[in-house]
């Protein structure tokens, strides 16, 4: 049995998860610096430490409906490994982040086929929660999708070099 470290995360009133190996830190939201003429799905630019950190929101990339109910002031930029970004600094606006969890093979539901690739998912992961809706089974489970950040930023820094 395989474990996997994952960062929680919230975007709208879903919640979302990325490989913990991705994540540098987690930070509150700062002002975020528009760059001209920059595609939709990056917000812009901030200063971390005197580091210069591109911002990119999700929303944009996964076609999802804007932020929640939540002040853009209680969001988080979940900081990624430069690695992930072919060495630059890369940021993503989330809603909320609730827990770095540890998982099990067996707790994810792998989704195949086409659709797989074209919504940057590697699974969907069921986790025991006495508050979640019960289902058929009577199992309470919540429901976290796991996604493929390292491809959205395969396929970002490919349609930038284009």
């Amino acid at each position: 049995m395989t474990v996997i470290d994952i960062v929680e995360f919230e975007i709208g009133s879903e919640r979302y998860a990325l490989d913990i190996t991705l994540t540098r830190e987690i930070v509150e939201m700062v002002p975020i610096t528009p760059v001209p003429r920059a595609p939709a799905h990056i917000a812009g630019i901030i200063n971390l430490r005197g580091e210069i950190t591109n911002i990119i929101n999700l929303n944009k990339i996964l076609d999802l409906p804007e932020t929640s109910n939540k002040n853009i002031e209680d969001q988080k930029i979940i900081v990624l490994v430069p690695e992930a970004a072919e060495g630059s600094n890369t940021g993503i606006i989330v809603d909320d982040v609730h827990a770095v969890l540890q998982i099990t093979d067996d707790e994810i539901d792998s989704m195949k086929g086409p659709l797989s690739n074209e919504a940057y998912v590697k699974g969907v992961i069921k986790i025991d929660d006495k508050e979640a809706t019960e289902t058929e089974t009577g199992e309470k489970k919540r429901l976290i999708v796991w996604l493929d950040v390292g491809q959205v930023l395969i396929d970002i820094l490919a349609s930038t070099k284009a």
